[in-house]
């Protein structure tokens, strides 16, 4: 007869999935930080390339500023999984270890977790999530364009309505775009409610 392993205890899954649980929790933060650290070196990068060249137009500034939205909120569904693990994380801490340490099961946790497990889904809305990293980080990089911008235009010699003037587009509407576009990462980041604890 062949030998077989015993099935594993209770304790052991607990512990095996905290393990694995607490892993993702900590991949989730590290690619947080990889995507912030991108949208910080394409700004970098384009606005160091903008100002640097007198005849570069202040029009490239809406690369960096579409491929740093697209960035926070590739970031955003990144919280979204972090924050779904972190949950979990926090009722196998306050269920399973605390119960232990208290030799009092409390089961409400093992029904959350099972239906966490079951059909997961981000305890907070991509939106909430989105504006957490907006308020975070990435207001700051929008902020730092805008101010760019200006600048640029600031020291292109010519009146302001006519160096911010682009293509067919007058000075003062792209002016007036380019403030209205501020006002959304702007909002967001105002918007922005405190992580739960767990």
């Amino acid at each position: 007869m062949a030998d077989t392993e015993p099935p594993p205890s209770d304790k052991a899954v607990m512990i095996q999935l905290y393990r694995g649980e607490l892993g993702r929790t900590t991949t989730y933060r590290i690619r947080l930080d990889t995507t912030t650290n991108w949208a910080f070196a394409g700004v970098l990068a384009v606005v160091t390339f903008m100002l640097g060249a007198p005849e570069v137009s202040h029009a490239v500034i809406a690369l960096p500023a579409v491929l740093t939205m697209v960035f926070a909120v590739l970031e955003s569904r990144r919280l979204q999984d972090m924050e779904l693990s972190r949950s979990r994380v926090r009722l196998l801490e306050r269920g399973f270890f605390v119960g232990h340490l208290h030799q009092t099961p409390l089961h409400d946790w093992q029904r959350r977790l099972a239906d966490s497990l079951e059909d997961p889904a981000p305890p907070i809305s991509l939106l909430d999530a989105l504006s957490v990293r907006m308020r975070r980080n990435y207001v700051w990089v929008f902020l730092t364009l805008y101010g760019s911008w200006w600048f640029k235009l600031g020291i292109d010699g010519r009146p302001l309505l006519e160096a911010a003037a682009f293509g067919p587009f007058p000075g003062l509407f792209t002016m007036v775009l380019a403030t209205l576009l501020i006002v959304l990462p702007a909002w967001l980041a105002l918007r922005a409610k405190p992580l739960l604890p767990g």
